[in-house]
Protein backbone atom coordinates (compact mmCIF):
# COMPACT_ATOMS: atom_id res chain seq x y z
CA UNK A 1 0.00 0.00 0.00
CA UNK A 2 1.30 3.45 -0.97
CA UNK A 3 0.29 6.13 1.51
CA UNK A 4 0.30 9.89 0.91
CA UNK A 5 3.56 11.43 1.96
CA UNK A 6 1.70 14.11 3.93
CA UNK A 7 -0.42 11.67 5.96
CA UNK A 8 -0.11 11.19 9.69
CA UNK A 9 -0.45 7.43 10.02
CA UNK A 10 -1.60 5.31 12.92
CA UNK A 11 -1.19 1.56 12.41
CA UNK A 12 -2.47 -1.21 14.67
CA UNK A 13 -1.13 -4.72 14.14
CA UNK A 14 -3.03 -7.85 15.06
CA UNK A 15 -0.87 -10.79 16.18
CA UNK A 16 -3.78 -13.15 15.67
CA UNK A 17 -4.48 -12.29 12.05
CA UNK A 18 -1.10 -10.75 11.26
CA UNK A 19 -2.93 -8.09 9.25
CA UNK A 20 -3.08 -4.35 9.48
CA UNK A 21 -6.53 -3.76 10.90
CA UNK A 22 -6.77 0.05 11.02
CA UNK A 23 -5.09 2.89 9.23
CA UNK A 24 -5.97 6.43 10.29
CA UNK A 25 -4.93 9.25 8.00
CA UNK A 26 -5.14 12.73 9.46
CA UNK A 27 -5.21 14.50 6.08
CA UNK A 28 -7.98 17.06 6.39
CA UNK A 29 -5.74 20.07 6.84
CA UNK A 30 -3.39 19.07 4.06
CA UNK A 31 -6.25 18.37 1.64
CA UNK A 32 -7.68 21.82 2.30
CA UNK A 33 -4.26 23.38 1.80
CA UNK A 34 -3.91 21.53 -1.49
CA UNK A 35 -7.34 22.72 -2.66
CA UNK A 36 -6.59 26.30 -1.65
CA UNK A 37 -3.28 26.18 -3.51
CA UNK A 38 -4.99 24.93 -6.69
CA UNK A 39 -7.67 27.60 -6.52
CA UNK A 40 -5.14 30.36 -5.93
CA UNK A 41 -2.88 29.14 -8.74
CA UNK A 42 -5.78 28.99 -11.18
CA UNK A 43 -7.07 32.41 -10.15
CA UNK A 44 -3.57 33.84 -10.64
CA UNK A 45 -3.40 32.33 -14.13
CA UNK A 46 -6.78 33.83 -14.97
CA UNK A 47 -5.87 37.29 -13.72
CA UNK A 48 -2.74 37.22 -15.90
CA UNK A 49 -4.83 36.62 -19.02
CA UNK A 50 -5.57 40.35 -19.18
CA UNK A 51 -1.88 40.87 -19.95
CA UNK A 52 -2.28 38.81 -23.13
CA UNK A 53 -5.39 40.55 -24.42
CA UNK A 54 -4.56 42.61 -27.49
CA UNK A 55 -6.44 44.32 -30.29
CA UNK A 56 -6.26 40.96 -32.05
CA UNK A 57 -8.87 39.58 -29.64
CA UNK A 58 -11.20 42.47 -30.48
CA UNK A 59 -10.66 41.95 -34.21
CA UNK A 60 -11.52 38.26 -33.88
CA UNK A 61 -14.71 39.10 -31.97
CA UNK A 62 -15.74 41.57 -34.67
CA UNK A 63 -15.14 39.00 -37.41
CA UNK A 64 -17.45 36.56 -35.60
CA UNK A 65 -20.04 39.29 -35.06
CA UNK A 66 -20.04 40.32 -38.70
CA UNK A 67 -19.95 36.87 -40.31
CA UNK A 68 -22.91 35.60 -42.28
CA UNK A 69 -21.67 32.06 -41.74
CA UNK A 70 -21.55 30.01 -38.57
CA UNK A 71 -18.99 29.68 -35.83
CA UNK A 72 -17.36 26.24 -35.55
CA UNK A 73 -15.38 25.47 -32.39
CA UNK A 74 -13.01 22.52 -32.36
CA UNK A 75 -10.44 20.92 -30.10
CA UNK A 76 -9.17 17.58 -28.87
CA UNK A 77 -8.83 15.99 -25.46
CA UNK A 78 -9.71 18.30 -22.57
CA UNK A 79 -9.77 21.23 -24.98
CA UNK A 80 -12.63 19.51 -26.82
CA UNK A 81 -14.65 19.48 -23.61
CA UNK A 82 -13.98 23.18 -23.15
CA UNK A 83 -14.98 23.74 -26.78
CA UNK A 84 -18.34 22.07 -26.13
CA UNK A 85 -19.00 24.33 -23.17
CA UNK A 86 -18.08 27.43 -25.17
CA UNK A 87 -20.43 26.35 -27.97
CA UNK A 88 -23.25 25.84 -25.45
CA UNK A 89 -22.69 29.33 -24.01
CA UNK A 90 -22.54 30.96 -27.44
CA UNK A 91 -25.70 29.23 -28.67
CA UNK A 92 -27.62 30.36 -25.61
CA UNK A 93 -26.47 33.95 -25.98
CA UNK A 94 -27.26 34.60 -29.62
CA UNK A 95 -24.23 33.32 -31.55
CA UNK A 96 -25.11 30.14 -33.53
CA UNK A 97 -22.21 27.73 -33.07
CA UNK A 98 -21.22 24.14 -33.82
CA UNK A 99 -18.84 21.80 -32.04
CA UNK A 100 -16.41 19.80 -34.16
CA UNK A 101 -14.25 17.16 -32.47
CA UNK A 102 -10.76 17.36 -33.95
CA UNK A 103 -10.26 13.61 -34.18
CA UNK A 104 -13.69 13.02 -35.74
CA UNK A 105 -13.18 15.82 -38.24
CA UNK A 106 -10.74 13.77 -40.33
CA UNK A 107 -13.21 10.88 -40.38
CA UNK A 108 -16.07 12.66 -42.04
CA UNK A 109 -17.25 15.39 -39.66
CA UNK A 110 -15.19 17.98 -41.51
CA UNK A 111 -18.16 18.20 -43.86
CA UNK A 112 -19.96 20.41 -41.36
CA UNK A 113 -17.50 23.23 -42.09
CA UNK A 114 -18.82 25.32 -44.96
CA UNK A 115 -17.37 28.28 -46.89
CA UNK A 116 -17.90 31.46 -44.91
CA UNK A 117 -17.77 29.74 -41.52
CA UNK A 118 -15.34 31.00 -38.91
CA UNK A 119 -13.42 28.41 -36.92
CA UNK A 120 -11.98 28.57 -33.42
CA UNK A 121 -9.41 25.83 -32.81
CA UNK A 122 -8.45 25.23 -29.18
CA UNK A 123 -5.17 23.61 -28.21
CA UNK A 124 -2.84 24.40 -25.33
CA UNK A 125 0.35 23.40 -27.12
CA UNK A 126 -0.88 24.08 -30.63
CA UNK A 127 1.50 21.37 -31.83
CA UNK A 128 -0.36 18.09 -31.35
CA UNK A 129 -0.38 15.71 -34.35
CA UNK A 130 -4.15 15.98 -34.71
CA UNK A 131 -3.97 19.77 -34.86
CA UNK A 132 -1.21 19.69 -37.47
CA UNK A 133 -3.33 17.43 -39.67
CA UNK A 134 -6.56 19.33 -39.09
CA UNK A 135 -5.54 22.97 -39.43
CA UNK A 136 -4.75 22.92 -43.20
CA UNK A 137 -8.06 21.16 -43.81
CA UNK A 138 -9.96 23.77 -41.82
CA UNK A 139 -8.58 26.51 -44.05
CA UNK A 140 -9.28 24.81 -47.37
CA UNK A 141 -12.28 27.06 -48.14
CA UNK A 142 -10.36 30.19 -47.08
CA UNK A 143 -12.18 30.06 -43.75
CA UNK A 144 -10.99 32.44 -41.05
CA UNK A 145 -9.15 30.46 -38.37
CA UNK A 146 -8.91 31.73 -34.80
CA UNK A 147 -6.41 29.86 -32.66
CA UNK A 148 -6.89 29.66 -28.89
CA UNK A 149 -3.53 28.47 -27.62
CA UNK A 150 -0.99 29.04 -24.90
CA UNK A 151 1.87 29.29 -27.42
CA UNK A 152 1.79 31.97 -30.10
CA UNK A 153 4.79 30.39 -31.81
CA UNK A 154 3.19 26.97 -32.11
CA UNK A 155 1.98 25.46 -35.37
CA UNK A 156 -1.58 26.56 -34.58
CA UNK A 157 -0.40 30.01 -33.57
CA UNK A 158 1.47 30.57 -36.82
CA UNK A 159 -1.31 29.18 -39.02
CA UNK A 160 -4.15 31.15 -37.42
CA UNK A 161 -5.46 34.43 -38.75
CA UNK A 162 -6.14 35.61 -35.19
CA UNK A 163 -4.91 34.44 -31.81
CA UNK A 164 -6.80 34.29 -28.53
CA UNK A 165 -3.81 33.95 -26.29
CA UNK A 166 -4.73 31.53 -23.48
CA UNK A 167 -1.24 31.53 -22.02
CA UNK A 168 -0.44 29.95 -18.66
CA UNK A 169 3.01 29.57 -17.14
CA UNK A 170 2.27 26.12 -15.72
CA UNK A 171 -0.50 23.77 -14.66
CA UNK A 172 -1.83 23.52 -11.12
CA UNK A 173 -1.14 19.80 -11.38
CA UNK A 174 1.89 18.97 -9.14
CA UNK A 175 3.44 17.17 -12.11
CA UNK A 176 2.64 20.08 -14.45
CA UNK A 177 0.86 17.60 -16.72
CA UNK A 178 -2.90 17.41 -16.15
CA UNK A 179 -4.73 20.30 -17.88
CA UNK A 180 -5.90 22.55 -15.06
CA UNK A 181 -4.80 26.17 -15.37
CA UNK A 182 -4.78 25.85 -19.15
CA UNK A 183 -8.35 24.58 -19.53
CA UNK A 184 -9.60 27.16 -17.03
CA UNK A 185 -7.91 29.86 -19.10
CA UNK A 186 -9.59 28.54 -22.25
CA UNK A 187 -12.94 28.51 -20.51
CA UNK A 188 -12.56 32.08 -19.30
CA UNK A 189 -11.52 33.34 -22.73
CA UNK A 190 -14.58 31.60 -24.15
CA UNK A 191 -16.76 33.41 -21.62
CA UNK A 192 -15.05 36.70 -22.48
CA UNK A 193 -15.82 36.04 -26.14
CA UNK A 194 -19.47 35.23 -25.44
CA UNK A 195 -20.02 38.30 -23.25
CA UNK A 196 -18.35 40.60 -25.79
CA UNK A 197 -20.64 39.25 -28.51
CA UNK A 198 -23.69 39.63 -26.25
CA UNK A 199 -22.84 43.29 -25.73
CA UNK A 200 -22.30 43.86 -29.45
CA UNK A 201 -25.70 42.29 -30.17
CA UNK A 202 -27.31 44.17 -27.27
CA UNK A 203 -28.52 40.78 -26.13
CA UNK A 204 -30.95 41.29 -23.26
CA UNK A 205 -32.51 39.07 -20.65
CA UNK A 206 -35.66 38.80 -22.78
CA UNK A 207 -33.56 37.40 -25.62
CA UNK A 208 -31.88 34.98 -23.25
CA UNK A 209 -35.29 33.76 -22.12
CA UNK A 210 -36.25 32.90 -25.70
CA UNK A 211 -33.41 30.38 -25.75
CA UNK A 212 -34.33 29.05 -22.29
CA UNK A 213 -38.13 28.83 -22.33
CA UNK A 214 -38.19 25.83 -20.01
CA UNK A 215 -36.02 27.32 -17.29
CA UNK A 216 -37.03 29.49 -14.36
CA UNK A 217 -35.69 32.59 -16.10
CA UNK A 218 -37.61 31.77 -19.27
CA UNK A 219 -40.83 31.38 -17.33
CA UNK A 220 -40.21 34.60 -15.46
CA UNK A 221 -39.68 36.59 -18.64
CA UNK A 222 -42.08 34.84 -21.00
CA UNK A 223 -44.94 33.22 -19.08
CA UNK A 224 -48.15 35.23 -19.08
CA UNK A 225 -51.11 34.86 -16.78
CA UNK A 226 -53.20 33.47 -19.65
CA UNK A 227 -50.69 30.64 -20.08
CA UNK A 228 -51.36 29.25 -16.63
CA UNK A 229 -54.85 30.44 -15.75
CA UNK A 230 -57.29 27.62 -14.95
CA UNK A 231 -60.47 28.73 -16.70
CA UNK A 232 -62.33 25.56 -15.66
CA UNK A 233 -62.42 26.70 -12.03
CA UNK A 234 -63.83 30.23 -11.94
CA UNK A 235 -65.52 30.61 -8.57
CA UNK A 236 -68.38 33.09 -8.65
CA UNK A 237 -71.56 33.94 -6.80
CA UNK A 238 -74.26 36.58 -7.15
CA UNK A 239 -74.50 39.49 -4.69
CA UNK A 240 -77.66 37.93 -3.22
CA UNK A 241 -76.09 34.49 -2.66
CA UNK A 242 -76.36 33.14 0.84
CA UNK A 243 -73.27 32.72 2.99
CA UNK A 244 -73.79 28.96 2.78
CA UNK A 245 -73.65 29.21 -1.01
CA UNK A 246 -70.51 31.36 -0.76
CA UNK A 247 -68.78 28.83 1.52
CA UNK A 248 -69.74 25.95 -0.78
CA UNK A 249 -68.39 27.79 -3.84
CA UNK A 250 -65.08 28.61 -2.14
CA UNK A 251 -64.72 25.02 -0.94
CA UNK A 252 -65.66 23.44 -4.25
CA UNK A 253 -63.27 25.54 -6.39
CA UNK A 254 -60.44 25.23 -3.82
CA UNK A 255 -58.92 28.62 -4.48
CA UNK A 256 -59.78 30.19 -1.13
CA UNK A 257 -61.81 32.91 -2.84
CA UNK A 258 -64.85 33.59 -4.99
CA UNK A 259 -65.73 36.53 -7.20
CA UNK A 260 -69.05 38.31 -6.77
CA UNK A 261 -70.62 38.86 -10.18
CA UNK A 262 -73.40 41.28 -11.11
CA UNK A 263 -74.48 41.96 -14.69
CA UNK A 264 -71.50 39.87 -15.81
CA UNK A 265 -69.09 42.23 -14.05
CA UNK A 266 -66.92 41.63 -10.98
CA UNK A 267 -68.13 43.89 -8.19
CA UNK A 268 -66.22 42.26 -5.35
CA UNK A 269 -64.55 39.17 -3.92
CA UNK A 270 -64.95 37.07 -0.83
CA UNK A 271 -61.97 35.20 0.59
CA UNK A 272 -61.86 32.51 3.24
CA UNK A 273 -60.43 35.23 5.48
CA UNK A 274 -63.59 37.27 4.98
CA UNK A 275 -65.62 34.23 6.05
CA UNK A 276 -63.59 33.85 9.26
CA UNK A 277 -63.92 37.52 10.11
CA UNK A 278 -67.66 37.35 9.48
CA UNK A 279 -68.00 34.40 11.85
CA UNK A 280 -66.02 36.23 14.54
CA UNK A 281 -68.35 39.23 14.44
CA UNK A 282 -71.73 37.53 13.93
CA UNK A 283 -73.50 34.91 16.01
CA UNK A 284 -75.64 33.98 13.03
CA UNK A 285 -75.25 34.62 9.32
CA UNK A 286 -78.61 33.50 7.95
CA UNK A 287 -79.53 37.12 7.30
CA UNK A 288 -76.30 37.91 5.44
CA UNK A 289 -75.59 37.65 1.71
CA UNK A 290 -72.48 37.83 -0.40
CA UNK A 291 -72.71 41.60 -0.94
CA UNK A 292 -72.71 42.15 2.85
CA UNK A 293 -69.26 40.66 3.40
CA UNK A 294 -67.52 41.09 0.05
CA UNK A 295 -64.51 43.31 -0.56
CA UNK A 296 -65.38 45.87 -3.22
CA UNK A 297 -63.03 46.88 -6.05
CA UNK A 298 -60.65 43.95 -5.63
CA UNK A 299 -57.13 43.96 -7.05
CA UNK A 300 -57.32 42.69 -10.60
CA UNK A 301 -55.02 42.06 -13.55
CA UNK A 302 -55.19 41.32 -17.25
CA UNK A 303 -54.46 37.81 -18.46
CA UNK A 304 -51.88 39.30 -20.84
CA UNK A 305 -49.47 40.54 -18.19
CA UNK A 306 -46.43 38.53 -17.23
CA UNK A 307 -46.78 36.18 -14.29
CA UNK A 308 -43.72 37.83 -12.75
CA UNK A 309 -45.62 41.15 -12.74
CA UNK A 310 -48.61 39.47 -11.14
CA UNK A 311 -46.30 38.05 -8.47
CA UNK A 312 -45.02 41.54 -7.68
CA UNK A 313 -48.60 42.78 -7.23
CA UNK A 314 -49.35 39.90 -4.87
CA UNK A 315 -46.21 40.55 -2.83
CA UNK A 316 -46.66 44.33 -2.69
CA UNK A 317 -50.24 43.99 -1.45
CA UNK A 318 -49.64 40.99 0.83
CA UNK A 319 -52.40 38.98 -0.82
CA UNK A 320 -52.54 35.48 -2.28
CA UNK A 321 -55.15 35.82 -5.04
CA UNK A 322 -55.81 38.15 -7.93
CA UNK A 323 -58.95 38.46 -10.04
CA UNK A 324 -58.21 38.18 -13.75
CA UNK A 325 -60.32 40.48 -15.92
CA UNK A 326 -60.06 41.15 -19.66
CA UNK A 327 -62.17 43.95 -21.13
CA UNK A 328 -64.46 43.85 -18.08
CA UNK A 329 -64.95 40.10 -18.54
CA UNK A 330 -64.16 37.83 -15.59
CA UNK A 331 -61.62 35.16 -16.60
CA UNK A 332 -60.74 33.50 -13.32
CA UNK A 333 -58.52 33.63 -10.25
CA UNK A 334 -54.72 33.59 -10.17
CA UNK A 335 -53.43 32.09 -6.94
CA UNK A 336 -49.97 32.49 -5.47
CA UNK A 337 -49.69 28.71 -5.16
CA UNK A 338 -50.07 28.36 -8.94
CA UNK A 339 -47.08 30.65 -9.44
CA UNK A 340 -45.02 28.77 -6.88
CA UNK A 341 -45.78 25.47 -8.61
CA UNK A 342 -44.37 26.87 -11.85
CA UNK A 343 -41.03 27.43 -10.11
CA UNK A 344 -40.90 31.12 -10.94
CA UNK A 345 -40.00 32.18 -7.42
Amino acid sequence: MILPKFANIKIQFSLKTQNIITITLNTTTTILQSAQKTILEESKSISQLTDYLTVEFAEAVLKIYETKGRLVVTGIGKSAIIAQKIVATLNSTGTPSLFLHASEAVHGDLGMVQPGDIIICISKSGNSPEIKVLVPLLKRHDNILIGMTSDRNSFLGKESHYIMHAHVDKEACPNNLAPTNSTTAQLVLGDALAVALMELRQFKSEDFALYHPGGALGKKLLLRVADMLDTTHTPQVTPEASIKKVIMEISEKRLGVTAVIENEKVIGIITDGDIRRMLNTNDTFTHLTAKDIMTKNPKNISSEILVSEALSILENNSITQLVVIDNDNYKGILHLHDILKEGIV
